[in-house]
């Protein structure tokens, strides 16, 4: 009877083995990358509303005649809209499909783009603004999309892709804001929106959204067309199936169980993550790059332009060190760097006013910003949504997506909006309460988020004992 025991452990062990060496081999298919390429393409809407306000903040204040406070409420209002996207985002992909909530945050991204080249006073600036923000609300839950359709091995790299058209979006604001019109410049905002919408009449819908609607027939079809024809999808196929079964024998959730002990962790790294990703200073230093620059001397047509060429390939970085590095190492390596660039702003503006040292200050300024635009680029701007996109089970992924990403675009709004008032406040100040968050998020990491490299969704809810 052991001896029989023993032999079907063996069995197990070597079907396991078997799937995952399947899985390991699962092809990148082209359309693969091309269901990537449309799913992130907003993205670059995204970063371009992030980035906007750093080389448009004089020109927009001369032309409409508007004060500090009047620019400071415009820039933080896409964050405030994204409030309004992120409550509706995991709902709407929940009932709707990734697709479909995909093609409505395009109309409301391509309105308020338009609102605001067009814009003649600051209402229809503001309501433009706002307009971008509830688009990119909605494409803020993409990650997850994308973590759906993708092979667990490059799981980490092609939801990496999201950060890198982010930061595509962030470099063509920064670079032709030097030579166009903040009118031209929201235009070209708008232009991956176009794209999106013509690309997802090609691309499949997520297979566990397909399998929780029940349209079982549907799931290994698009799963067959983005592992490709020679790969076994029956075993991943099933995998989906019966993890969405589980879900559904738990769904009758609701916004006071999530609270519940069972789901403590997975939410806490959830939205400590994006808490401490919103006040490191990424507002801050991404939104009002040029005026850091002009108080600190240094030209910022110069800084602008230099930042424009790197923030890319920085995240090609990140992009390859995901899945080779892990999620972990990555995230804590960023949070470091991070930190020693806020307090090398600190204290490059601290001995601003010294005779002497304060020669140092507009090169100290310049290194600081150039390592922290690098260092965010690799690690802190994406993983904590990776992360998101993985920790959470099917059962309260819709609330739970819901609750992390609202709260990510509630800070990063009182973030953004109260950026330009403690800079003037104290920039030294400014930067070491910067530096303080970064120094946190590396203890927070270290003690409370796990490795998910190399598992599949359902093998990390079992990490977390939900299955």
């Amino acid at each position: 009877m052991e001896k029989m025991e023993g032999g079907e452990e063996d069995a197990t062990e070597k079907g396991l083995l078997l799937v995952n060496d399947e899985e390991i081999n699962a092809n990148t298919t082209p359309l693969l990358f091309f269901s990537t390429f449309i799913i992130v393409s907003a993205s670059f809407t995204y970063g371009a509303a992030m980035g906007y306000t750093a080389d448009t903040m004089h020109s927009i204040m001369t032309d409409l005649d508007l004060s500090l406070a009047q620019f400071s409420l415009f820039g933080s209002l896409s964050t405030f809209g994204g409030m309004f996207g992120a409550v509706f985002s995991a709902k709407a992909a929940a009932t709707f499909g990734y697709k479909m909530t995909l093609w409505l945050a395009d109309i409301f991204c391509v309105s308020g783009w338009l609102a605001i080249a067009l814009a003649k006073d600051i209402i229809w600036l503001d309501m433009g603004r706002v307009l971008v923000g509830i688009g990119v609300g909605l494409v803020s839950y993409i990650p997850v999309y994308v973590a759906e359709i993708t092979p667990k091995h490059v799981r980490g790299a092609f939801t990496f892709s999201n950060q890198l058209l982010q930061n595509f979006g962030i470099a063509i604001v920064y670079y032709f804001g030097n030579f166009v019109s903040w009118r031209t410049l929201a235009l070209i905002g708008s232009i991956p929106c176009w794209i999106q919408v013509i690309g997802l009449f090609f691309i499949p819908e997520s297979p566990r959204w397909l399998a929780k609607n029940g349209r079982d027939k549907e799931v290994e079809a698009v799963l067959q067309k983005l592992r490709g024809p020679n790969y076994d999808i029956v075993p991943e196929a099933c995998e989906i199936k019966i993890s969405v079964e589980a879900s559904k024998q738990r769904s009758n959730i609701s916004i006071r169980s999530l609270f519940r002990k069972k789901y403590a962790h997975q939410l806490t790294i959830g939205i400590g993550l994006m808490v401490l990703q919103q006040l490191c200073g990424s507002a801050g230093i991404g939104g009002y790059g040029t005026t850091i620059f002009n108080h600190a001397g240094f030209p910022s047509r110069i800084g602008m332009m230099v930042l424009s060429f790197i923030v890319v390939p920085k995240s090609f970085m990140g992009l390859l060190l995901v899945d080779r590095w892990g999620r972990r190492p990555l995230l804590m390596a960023s949070a470091s760097g991070l930190c020693l660039s806020c307090i090398t702003l600190a204290v490059a503006f601290g001995v601003k006013d010294d005779p002497e040292l304060g020669k140092i200050t507009p090169i100290l300024c310049f290194i600081g910003i150039l390592s922290f635009t690098m260092m965010f680029a690799i690690g802190m701007g994406a993983l904590p949504w990776i992360i998101m996109s993985e920790i959470f089970p099917m059962d309260i992924k819709v609330l739970a997506g819901s609750l992390v990403t609202i709260t990510n675009w509630f800070t990063g709004w009182i973030a953004n909006y109260c950026f330009n008032f403690m800079f003037f406040w104290s920039q030294t100040g400014t930067f070491i309460i910067s530096a303080a968050v970064c120094g946190g998020t590396v203890v927070f990491t270290w003690w409370l988020v796990p490795e998910t490299r190399g598992l599949t969704l359902e093998e990390i809810q079992l990490s977390f004992g939900n299955i």
